[in-house]
């Protein structure tokens, strides 16, 4: 007998990868949580039947999401993670020396301990003595925070269920608040494919640029997420993504399996029906 995980991204389209093996089922306070076993991806991560990381292409999110804001800003220190419950992106924030200090805020206690335990490939820098974990909500927390962080990194959940109120004009709003004068807020911005997932895009653009002069998005192929092709928002108080001192990056030897400070640049580089797409987000769509 196969088993396959399929996951629906739109009412005619499917994506399945062959399980191996179905390690973990469980219901936690928030959300369900799988963990399977893949010849092709390795183990993968899924929240309520949505895929969340897999082994195999797990590095170019997380390299996404992490290398651009640190090499767009060297002097970043203190940085504010929210949800990354697999650790992947605490992962690479803790390779750079000139961290000082990162909260993890997760919400979800569960789905880091699974993670602890069947994917240390990314958990393994939780325990690094700069690493602060906060299991509440992210809009609570940021909330009570002013000019605390350097950086804030929102890996989150789409936008219904745990997730949901990391996408309001108040979060970003207290983000805002939450920056230091040259604070940079990333976050996954959801893909523009497919038409429900555009949207949700859009609506994340428009709310961030109502906080934020510099706004800009870029772009990943991930195979494993909706269409394979993703985005990420940038935004600041005052830092260009596109000024970027690639010397200087460079300089730390920092081994990475997808970014590079070419694609850095390249990567907000973006094709004609996304750029319309984000020049029109304040349509109704």
């Amino acid at each position: 007998m196969e088993l396959w995980y399929t996951e629906q991204h739109t009412d005619s389209v499917r994506f399945s990868i062959k399980v191996k093996r179905h390690l973990l089922s469980e219901q936690s306070d928030f959300q369900r949580i799988d963990v399977f076993e893949s010849d092709e991806f390795g183990k993968f991560l899924t929240l309520d039947g949505l895929m969340m990381v897999t082994e195999k292409d797990e590095f170019i999110y997380h390299d996404m999401i992490v290398h651009v804001p640190m090499a767009s800003n060297p002097g970043i220190r203190n940085v504010l993670v929210i949800g990354a419950g697999d650790g992947g992106t605490v992962r690479e924030l803790t390779r750079y020396d000139s961290v000082a200090h990162i909260d993890m805020v997760e919400i979800d206690k569960k789905v880091v301990d699974v993670c602890i335990a069947y994917l240390p490939q990314l958990s393994c820098r939780l325990g690094d003595k700069r690493v602060h974990i906060h299991y509440e909500d992210g809009l609570k927390f940021v909330r009570q925070k002013q000019n605390a962080y350097d950086l804030i990194i929102v890996d989150s959940t789409d936008p219904f269920g745990p997730g949901e109120g990391l996408f309001t004009k108040e979060f970003y709003g207290s983000c805002v608040g939450a920056l230091s004068n040259d604070g940079i807020l990333v976050n996954q911005h959801e893909s523009p494919y497919y038409p429900a997932y555009a949207r949700n895009m859009k609506r994340a653009h428009r709310r961030i640029r109502e906080f934020f002069p510099v706004c800009r998005v870029y772009q990943a192929h991930i195979p494993t997420y909706p269409s394979g092709h993703w985005l990420f928002g940038f935004a600041s108080k005052s830092i260009d993504p596109l000024c970027l001192d690639a010397d200087k990056w460079n300089a730390l030897g920092l081994k990475t399996g997808y970014y590079n400070t070419d694609l850095h640049k390249a990567a907000f580089a973006l094709p004609n029906y996304v750029t319309e797409m984000l020049e029109n987000a304040d349509d109704e769509s």
